[in-house]
Parts: structure tokens; C-alpha cells; sequence
């Protein structure tokens, strides 16, 4: 069979709004984007290999030009006539959740894989392993996903026209909307609307996810992001109508927050962190919230564990707390909540249900800088910096890394100099990687784990660097001033 008749199977077995009866209309509207000349182009069952053949036939033709962004139009746009519409997704989805929430999210993350949204391929090229520490289990992802600028995109993009549509990447006018060479293709991507508050909000699966079910939760307002009494009550309204799911949400001020500050949204999905698991050590008193036990968690960064059936009384607590940090400074240990009138205090939050009941964790922060820690004072100090730079925001304050790419050739180099192999190892990795030389007998059969192992260390000093407390004793005790006034 041909490419073309791989594709239109394909479109008929997927998308409940065609026929048979559409099958000759279909057939002109795939020749319509790949060129006639690739009517006869042979294919392949497996509906990505079949997809990839379609792309090759329309560049060869010259209907297609040969730039990756331009080829991911291409297969967004093939596979969107492979996606009902909007509506008839939006209606599906409800239709299933009649039946329980996790079977809507089933069908929903399903789909979204089987159109090529989520970009399943791409995100298994991502290096994963865990990491023991003294906190437990951490889980490291070398992120290798997300492909590097084509030149002839970077060329293309300095010549294109600046556009404000859509506003951002997270808007919901990107359903459905073609792409360019400096906007990601979005024909084939789908947006599940809900209320919350009294609001449209909008539900969708991360692209290239780092964990299971990797979701996005966004407000269909393009409005900055706002850690809020609403926020609480909005995460703990998410997870009551999707129950499987945790949700929670970056902090709001640059450095500790995420890289989307433009845009209220969460994260959620289907995933136990390290950080869900790690006990609480020691219990905190709230009295004036009597339905809600609390207490501080076993964790690098400084974590206030609150669960509670009741709803109301969590939101409370939780603003209560935030509202309490974002006022509290303790110099002793550099924690302060402005200096010259600009505010360094918030949390991120994260929500998930526990035998019943609701638990929130809140993780607080602090996005001062100084002469000597001009990245942030509790940002990934500068001797960690060679494995890890970049903010710590929600998914890594729970557990799992997100490093760059480089990390995978540069590590492979650090890997010949512990062997004693010649090597291109970068300069920042030398103090590191001469210390784990003194520290370990290096063979060619133990490097590889020892060598995780140690990133994973890395990465256990990154989210320390992150806590406002620290885990010594001058920490903790400063933590304990803090919760006494709580």
C-alpha cells in the first residue's frame, strides 16, 4: 500500500468525525499538503514510519521544504485530520468521565499520543535513571527531547515578521493553529475545557513530557501567574475532579519559578515524586485550623506538609502560611522578605489525595540574589553549576531533574578521564571529577552506575542549595522560629 492509503486507514480508524464516505474528499485533502507526486510513495503500517514517509515524499517533491519547522507543520497538519475536532473531543471526554475520571484521562492521554501531540518518540531519546540519597530516591533526566534549532530556522526566524498570535504558547489559541518557524505546530493539539471558579479553564497533555501524564492545567485568560488563597482552592478543585492526578503549581517571581510566569496554568499527572513519599519529621501546631494536621517534611528544601478532608479549612491553612512567609525575614540566615520594597516570598504548591483525604505540601521560597550568589542565594550555587543551572522549578522541587543536554557528551567525558582514557573533559567538571577519582576505584564495569550515582548527589545538593532552611543545625532551628510564629 501506499503512504497515502496507510494515512487514510489511519484517519478513518481515529477520527469518529469521517466515514468511508470521505475516504476520496480525505485523499485530496492529505495530496493537498504532500503534492500529488506522492500519491504512489510507498508506506509502512506503523502510523509514525508511514508519517515519516509522507514528510520524505512531500520534501523530495518540493512541496515540503526541507526545515524542521516546516516538517513538523507538515506532520501536525497530516495528523490533525487523524484528531476529531474540538468539540467532538471535548464531548468524548465528558461522555467518559460518566463512566469514572480515570477513563476520560485514558481515552484523552491516548489520543493525544496516538495523533503524534505528545511527541512519544522524541521523549524516549531522554536518559533516565535514579539517584539514592539520603532523601530517598531521586529520579534524573538527561532532557534530550526537544530538538536543536535547525540552522535554517535560526537563519529564517531572523528575517521573519514578529507576530502576537498566539500571545503565548500556553493560550488556548494555539488549538488547532498551523505554526511558523518561531511557533510550534499545533494543528493536531487539543484543549479539554472545565470550569473552575466560575471560570474556562483548559486541560492538555505536555508534549514532551518528563513524567507519566504529564499534564497542563491552564486559564484561558492569558494572565500572569499568582500564587493566591485561589490557588489552593483551584489545585484542590483539580485534583477532586480528576482524583488520580496530583496538581500543583511553579512559584511567581523570577528565579524560583517556572519559565511560563506570563501564564496561569499548573502541572499534574499520574506520577509519584520522591518528595510525595519523604515523611514528615516533625509535627507542626495549627490551632486555629483544628481539621488540619501539619507538620514540616523530611526534605532538602524547606517543606510544610499539610492533610485535611475538609476543603476550606486546607485553603485557609495554606494562605495562611504563605501570607506568614511572604512578610517573614530572618537575616541570620540570609532570608528576607524585600529588600528596597521589592518581595522575595512565595511558595509553590503541590496537591494530591491521600487515602481520602487532601494533602498539601508547600515549599517555600526565597529569589534573593547577592555579590557572592548573583544567580540567587537559594538557586544551584556555582559549584554545582557544571550539572545544573537552571531553576529549580516545580518538578524538580519534587524530585526529578530536568539537565541539559550537554550533560550527555560532557559526561562521557568525565567518564574517560575516571577511567584514565584520554578525553575532552570541559574545565567546570574538573574539581568534581577529581574528587569522585580519589573517592571510587573506577572500572569499566562499575563507571556508568558510579558515575549516575554521582550526578544524582549533584542534583541532592542542587534542591539544598534551593531550601531557604538548611538542613544543619542553624537551619533547622531557624525553620523552628518560623513555624512558631505560624
Amino acid at each position: 500500500m501506499t503512504a497515502v492509503e496507510h494515512h487514510l486507514d489511519y484517519i478513518l480508524s481515529h477520527n469518529p468525525d469521517y466515514t468511508a464516505l470521505d475516504r476520496i474528499y480525505l485523499k485530496n485533502r492529505v495530496l493537498a499538503l504532500v503534492g500529488d507526486a506522492a500519491a504512489d510513495w510507498p508506506g509502512a503500517p506503523d502510523p509514525l514510519h508511514n508519517l515519516d514517509a509522507l514528510v520524505e515524499a512531500a520534501v523530495a517533491n518540493g512541496t515540503c521544504p526541507a526545515a524542521s519547522s516546516a516538517r513538523a507543520i507538515l506532520e501536525a497538519e497530516l495528523m490533525a485530520l487523524a484528531t476529531p475536532a474540538p468539540s467532538t473531543v471535548n464531548a468524548t471526554f465528558w461522555a467518559q468521565y460518566q463512566l469514572s475520571p480515570q477513563t476520560a484521562t485514558d481515552w484523552f492521554f491516548a489520543l493525544s499520543r496516538a495523533n503524534n501531540y505528545i511527541q512519544t518518540r522524541a521523549i524516549a531519546k531522554n536518559l533516565k535513571f535514579p539517584a539514592h540519597t539520603d532523601y530517598g530516591d531521586l529520579e534524573i533526566t538527561i532532557n534530550l527531547s526537544k530538538p536543536e534549532k535547525d540552522p535554517k530556522d535560526i537563519a529564517a526566524a531572523a528575517k521573519a515578521t514578529s507576530f502576537s498570535y498566539p500571545t503565548c504558547q500556553l493560550c488556548m489559541d494555539n488549538e488547532g493553529y498551523r505554526g511558523r518557524v518561531d511557533h510550534p505546530a499545533r494543528a493536531n493539539h487539543r484543549i479539554v475545557r472545565f470550569t473552575l471558579a466560575g471560570e474556562t479553564w483548559g486541560f492538555q497533555y505536555s508534549p514532551y513530557a518528563y513524567f507519566n501524564e504529564h499534564a497542563i492545567f491552564l486559564d484561558a485568560r492569558h494572565t500572569p501567574m499568582n500564587i493566591s488563597r485561589q490557588t489552593f482552592s483551584n489545585l484542590l478543585d483539580i485534583v477532586t475532579l480528576f482524583p488520580d492526578y496530583f496538581v500543583g503549581s511553579n512559584a511567581d517571581l523570577p528565579i524560583v519559578g517556572g519559565s511560563m510566569l506570563a501564564h496561569e496554568h499548573y502541572q499534574g499527572g499520574r506520577h509519584t515524586f520522591a518528595m510525595a513519599v519523604a515523611p514528615v519529621e516533625k509535627t507542626l501546631p495549627l490551632p486555629d485550623y483544628p481539621a488540619v494536621t501539619a507538620g514540616r517534611v523530611r526534605w532538602p528544601m524547606s517543606v510544610l506538609r499539610l492533610t485535611s478532608p475538609d476543603r476550606a479549612q486546607l485553603a485557609d491553612a495554606a494562605e495562611h502560611i504563605r501570607r506568614a512567609w511572604a512578610t517573614y525575614s530572618d537575616p541570620s540566615v540570609d532570608v528576607r522578605a524585600t529588600t528596597d520594597g521589592t518581595p522575595h516570598h512565595t511558595v509553590t504548591p503541590i496537591v494530591r489525595r491521600v487515602d481520602g483525604a487532601y494533602q498539601l505540601d508547600l515549599v517555600l521560597r526565597d529569589n534573593q540574589t547577592s555579590a557572592t550568589y548573583p544567580d540567587g542565594i537559594f538557586h544551584p550555587h556555582q559549584d554545582v553549576q557544571h550539572i545544573k543551572k537552571e531553576n529549580i522549578g516545580l518538578i524538580e522541587v519534587m524530585g526529578l531533574a530536568v539537565l541539559p543536554a550537554r550533560l550527555r557528551t560532557e559526561l562521557a567525558e568525565v567518564k574517560k578521564f575516571l577511567l584514565g582514557l584520554p578525553n575532552e573533559m570541559a574545565a567546570a567538571h574538573r574539581p568534581w571529577a577529581e574528587a569522585l577519582a580519589a573517592q571510587y576505584a573506577w572500572t569499566r564495569a562499575n563507571a556508568d552506575d558510579l558515575l549516575n550515582q554521582a550526578v544524582g548527589q549533584v542534583f541532592s545538593r542542587v534542591l539544598e542549595d534551593a531550601g531557604v532552611f538548611k538542613r544543619d543545625t542553624t537551619g533547622q532551628a531557624a525553620f523552628d522560629r518560623f513555624c512558631a510564629t505560624l
